[in-house]
């Protein structure tokens, strides 16, 4: 009997040292199966993602912004009637109600997404459903509060707040913070524990970039540019506005653009930054760029005479006609044939820079590569390496036979205002981040020079001889020089070889003031119906654009005398006397009643007024069509002014 009790107190003994030795085991010594467990039944872990940085622009008007966002989200267990709640939720979410019970009906879970960023009243409704299991998260939702404006430049986010286009996916590592994990309690039934069903992320913001756009600006030229599409029920339209000094980018936009709010109703072709994406023809803005090229190589000066054939140029077996099957010139000096855009005027400059040095110089300009722009998706165009046929070469002088981007030409004018220093653009100038004590200036590569500074300021100067042409006179700012280039291109066929009839791409590309650049705006209008010359449809753009563009900068009204006209003889007399034979007095129009206005496309009322006070006479009926005195001519008090109407 005592044996007995003697092993049956030895077992309960046994069992109990196993017991309290497991015991200790538990309680002392950590257990990393028993960690995991207890992990899973008490605790959930929620993914969040950081507040996304600000995008400002120039003059810190706020771009696009990160705001506080209620997420729903359902407990599956706590649920009483799921296909009740699915449907409740599907009325006020505008969800799929049998997709919205496949997530709930699973009393296994505890957590599920319903849907992400809720507006304010889906919240609201939400949350008035009063609902056992329904609870929100705060996170950040990211908002465009100007809609529409720049949406082609800063691009959109995806609903995981990564950048999807533009601005939002260059700048994306960024713009973005660092991202949180959440651990949730759960009680022992496996309820969430959150205060008020909410949390409140307190994550640190990502960065902010400072934009070199302006706001007001862009405004202004997305308003013109839609304008322009509604008027001439153009396919679309695109323009840029360029510092003059270090290519930064003022304004970027694209018609038509999109709801960056809404970004992903929108179809592709419209997101995608026409103006550096899209490479096309450039037309007659080429011109310009053959003209610097043989006034750098000292193959001509402005005053040299070009056999412009009459007309016609038989070329192998191809003949190159001019621009307008009405001109016939004869002979043209190297000013005339960029003012009046003879083709065949510059195939013969660029037969005597021959097809090398023809692409050594576009290059040079900054054609046929990458700007390297601070934006997704530039293409470079397409500039063919030599040999060039005769045929080919001629093309390309004036604007076929290549392709470039808006981008690239404004750029390229802008190495010419500046006094011929090509400079790499921008759009980003500063990154800010004050929890991390981060403010970065990005800094630009210095820029390299491609003309010298005597053939940019003669360029400058025949460009102005360009728009004092009665032709272009719908590019003139008021009281400001302009120089600039017209361009209308043929649309190339993308499904075939040739071009398609009828349809073509408008341009102006052009600075101000001439004597002192500030901007280089450039604007092409694409498949524009009814009218087609880049004079009638993109040169008017400009002019509004360019008039508002001097105010905003408060940049004076600008008189030129002969002094800014031509250069100092003592410094280069050669240079100075082949200016002299240029027109200059016809490369600004003064409105200051010494010279007579431009009146050329006025009606009689808006003429007489503007040259009020002196005898007038009157030939004709319509619009004017000539003056006499000519535009730019002295007009001297009670002189007799002759007008030439025409409907």
């Amino acid at each position: 009997m005592r044996s007995r009790l003697v092993v049956v107190f030895l077992v309960f003994a046994g069992l109990w040292t196993f017991m309290v030795s497991k015991a200790a085991m538990v309680q002392i010594f950590p257990n990393q199966r028993l960690g995991q467990l207890r992990q899973r039944q008490f605790k959930k872990v929620v993914r969040l993602k950081a507040r996304r940085g600000a995008i400002l622009d120039r003059n810190q008007k706020e771009l696009a912004i990160t705001i506080p966002a209620h997420s729903l989200y359902v407990d599956p267990q706590r649920v009483d009637s799921p296909k009740k709640l699915a449907r409740q939720l599907a009325r006020v979410l505008k969800l799929s109600s049998k997709k919205i019970y496949k997530k709930i009906k699973n009393k296994k879970r505890r957590f599920v997404w319903i849907k992400r960023q809720l507006d304010e009243s889906e919240y609201y409704r939400v949350r008035d459903l009063k609902k056992k299991g329904i609870g929100f998260i705060e996170e950040s939702r990211r908002v465009y509060p100007n809609q529409n404006l720049l949406s082609n430049l800063i691009g959109f986010v995806g609903i995981d707040d990564k950048g999807l286009e533009g601005l939002e996916l260059k700048y994306d590592h960024v713009l973005r913070g660092e991202n949180r994990k959440l651990d949730m309690k759960k009680d022992a039934l496996g309820r969430p524990l959150l205060k008020d069903g909410r949390l409140f992320t307190d994550h640190p913001d990502g960065s902010t970039l400072h934009l070199t756009v302006d706001a007001e600006l862009q405004y202004l030229l997305e308003r013109e540019l839609n304008a322009s599409v509604d008027r001439y029920d153009a396919d679309s339209a695109v323009g840029v506005i360029l510092d003059v000094e270090t290519s930064d980018v003022i304004a970027m936009a694209n018609s038509p653009g999109y709801d960056l709010n809404r970004a992903r109703h929108y179809v592709s072709r419209l997101r995608r930054n026409r103006a550096v994406t899209d490479a096309f023809e450039p037309g007659s803005t080429m011109k310009t760029f053959i003209v610097a090229s043989a006034l750098e190589a000292n193959l001509v000066k402005p005053s040299t005479k070009i056999n412009c054939e009459g007309g016609k140029f038989r070329i192998g077996r191809h003949v190159i006609g001019e621009a307008d099957e009405k001109h016939s010139f004869k002979s043209l000096s190297v000013a005339d044939i960029l003012a009046k855009s003879s083709n065949i005027g510059a195939t013969k400059l660029a037969f005597m820079l021959n097809a090398k040095r023809t692409r050594t110089a576009l290059v040079n300009f900054g054609f046929g590569q990458k700007t390297k722009v601070d934006l997704p998706g530039e293409t470079s165009g397409i500039l063919h390496k030599t040999p060039w046929n005769p045929h080919l070469l001629s093309n390309v002088s004036f604007g076929h036979g290549l392709t470039v981007t808006p981008l690239q030409i404004a750029n390229a004018y802008a190495a010419i205002a500046n006094g011929g220093v090509l400079n790499q653009p921008r759009v980003v100038h500063r990154v800010l981040n004050r929890e991390q004590g981060l403010d970065q200036n990005i800094e630009r590569p210095e820029g390299r020079r491609v003309l010298s500074q005597d053939t940019a300021k003669t360029m400058r100067l025949l460009l102005g001889n360009v728009t004092a042409r009665d032709s272009v006179s719908s590019a003139r700012v008021s009281g400001y020089p302009v120089a600039g280039k017209t361009g209308t291109a043929q649309k190339v066929n993308p499904h075939g070889r040739g071009y398609l009839a009828g349809q073509y791409i408008s341009s102006f590309a052009g600075f101000l003031p001439t004597n002192n650049p500030k901007y280089v705006i450039y604007v092409a209008v694409d498949n524009p119906k009814k009218m087609y010359y880049g004079s009638q449809v993109a040169a008017p753009i400009f002019s509004k654009v360019a008039s508002y563009a001097m105010r905003r900068a408060n940049i004076p009204p600008v008189i030129i005398k002969n002094k800014d006209l031509v250069l100092d003889t003592t410094q280069n007399l050669k240079m100075a006397n082949a200016i002299a034979k240029v027109k200059t007095h016809e490369i600004l129009k003064s409105d200051d009643g010494d010279r007579m206005p431009s009146l050329v496309g006025l009606t009689l009322r808006e003429a007489i007024q503007r040259v009020a006070g002196h005898r007038i006479k009157i030939h004709g009926q319509g619009r004017v069509a000539k003056t006499w005195p000519a535009a730019g001519d002295v007009l001297k008090s009670r002189h007799r002014v002759v007008l030439r109407l025409n409907k």
